[in-house]
């Protein structure tokens, strides 16, 4: 049978009364469960597995509910990081860089729209990359070993040029911070503690989750409470709330390039959607931002992030489906509900359970159509928020982000290193050291110190391994080429 008739008959079985009531509900809850900071796709895929097994759904009904709800968190990521500045996950967070600042500038209503629009056109992009090239991408990840993700790393740390700006020292600060707190725990490799000064809650590392909230809520918490102190007023919302067809032409070109890259690394297992939304943004900050105007509400930064996070999330099925390897942390969750349902993931799972690879493809397509029409209408809804004042709205974001943090492991500790990196991340906003280096340093370094040391075991200590390959050697180059084409280029312009 050929794709197309695959397809075709996924599609019948999709759009049965089950399986589309069960794809409607998912992407309403996913929207709500991913604005809401803290939980993220991985908690709301978790929360509802058990539930989808304990009512006996089928195993292909019961995938659709749960991928339906993974796209949906993506969506829904982005509602607190633009009107907020508080992300609802990590793949939000670059889209806050430039979503905040339209807020700020009244274009609440846009901002939303254009970001619903262009994770729209990433889902589409990887569900076309899923039935054309899956297992062709898939054969292509298997040449990636220890020595080729380290490599990339790198890549993504020389992506950090495209942010320096005119504070070169206060973006390596931040990097360097990220890269410290990455370091904090066991040492996997010798079982040392490093860094945890005798604290037993320290020994697993700082939570990703602490980290996230910390910087950006507790912050943004306090920068509220500075602004309401002082008198300011609060943000003016224009009466537009969709964004026009001359934005959508602005930034259709950085839309499917994003697309694109954000799909071809969600492929790549155990990348996700964060690096996929970082590399995207700050590769399109080095090609379009001639005027300085990215990180300041450039409507093309806010596209290439969304667009990126949602087709990372739809790469990140191919290896799962083809080689039985979860490619971010949500797919890991989804290749345990199909162990839970006896069903065994792999090469073979194409020809052997053919209804339920195709429905669930075929329903990627119809989540994404349902959330398209569902966030639009909402917009007016959302940006409602921005009317709430400051008095009621920062108490509700503590809340939430206290809350958030605390469901993890229930410990008080969680909340005080919370609070404590908050302040931190408020003294930094205040000398303009920007918070994205430090996240993005945080996420990486622990990825690139493993890569690193298996890298080496394997070798036995031999250092040319790192460049062995022909996709290692390439991605150094790129690295090498993104940390000093900026310097070429000033001086080919005749600057300093």
């Amino acid at each position: 049978m050929s794709t197309l008739a695959q397809l075709s008959h996924g599609l019948a079985l999709a759009v049965t009364p089950l399986n589309l009531g069960l794809a409607a509900l998912g992407s309403f809850l996913g929207t709500l469960i991913g604005a809401l900071p803290g939980l993220g796709p991985i908690n709301g895929v978790a929360i509802l597995l058990p539930i989808a097994y304990a009512i006996k759904l089928p195993a292909a009904s019961a995938l659709i509910l749960l991928a339906a709800v993974y796209y949906g968190c993506e969506y829904g990521g982005r509602i607190s990081a633009i009107l907020l500045n508080v992300p609802g996950d990590a793949g939000a967070i670059m889209t806050g860089l430039d979503g905040h600042p339209l807020a700020l500038k009244g274009m609440a209503g846009p901002a939303l729209s254009l970001s619903g629009w262009s994770s729209f056109v990433g889902a589409i992009v990887a569900f076309l990359g899923i039935v054309a090239l899956g297992p062709l991408l898939a054969r292509w990840a298997l040449l990636f070993g220890p020595a080729e993700y380290f490599a990339l790393m790198v890549f993504a740390f020389a992506c950090l040029t495209s942010m320096v700006g005119r504070n070169p020292v206060k973006t390596l600060l931040g990097g360097c911070l990220g890269l410290a707190l990455a370091t904090v725990g066991v040492d996997a490799g010798t079982g040392v503690y490093r860094y945890t000064f005798d604290d037993v809650h320290l020994s697993d590392g700082i939570p990703f989750l602490v980290v996230v909230i910390g910087l950006f809520s507790v912050s943004e918490i306090l920068m509220l409470l500075e602004q309401t102190a002082a008198g300011q007023a609060m943000m003016r919302v224009s009466g537009r709330l969709l964004f026009t067809l001359a934005e959508m032409r602005a930034t259709w070109w950085t839309t499917l390039r994003a697309s694109v890259t954000g799909f071809l690394i969600g492929v790549l297992p155990g990348t996700g959607a964060s690096i996929a939304s970082a590399v995207s943004y700050m590769t399109e900050k080095r090609l379009l931002d001639r005027e300085g105007t990215f990180g300041k509400g450039d409507l093309r930064g806010l596209a290439a992030p969304e667009a990126a996070n949602n087709a990372a999330a739809g790469g990140a099925l191919v290896p799962m489906l083809t080689l039985g390897v979860p490619g971010s942390g949500t797919t890991a969750i989804l290749l345990g509900a199909l162990t839970l349902y006896d069903i065994q993931p792999g090469p073979l799972l194409f020809t052997q359970q053919p209804d339920l690879v195709w429905s669930l493809i075929a329903s990627m397509l119809i989540a994404n159509v349902m959330l398209l029409v569902m966030n639009l209408p909402l917009v007016g809804i959302f940006v409602r928020l921005l009317r709430i004042p400051y008095w009621l709205l920062v108490p509700g974001i503590a809340a939430i982000s206290f809350i958030g943090v605390y469901s993890v492991h229930g410990t008080t500790f969680d909340l005080l290193l919370m609070t404590g990196l908050g302040v931190l991340a408020w003294v930094l906003r205040k000398f303009d050291v920007p918070l994205a280096p430090v996240i993005l340093g945080f996420v990486l370094g622990d990825i690139m110190e493993q890569e690193l040391r298996r890298a080496l075991s394997i070798s036995g200590g031999d250092w040319r391994i790192l460049v062995h390959s022909p996709v290692s050697i390439a991605l150094w180059a790129l690295a090498t080429g993104m940390a000093f084409a900026p310097a070429l280029l000033r001086r080919l312009r005749g600057r300093p």
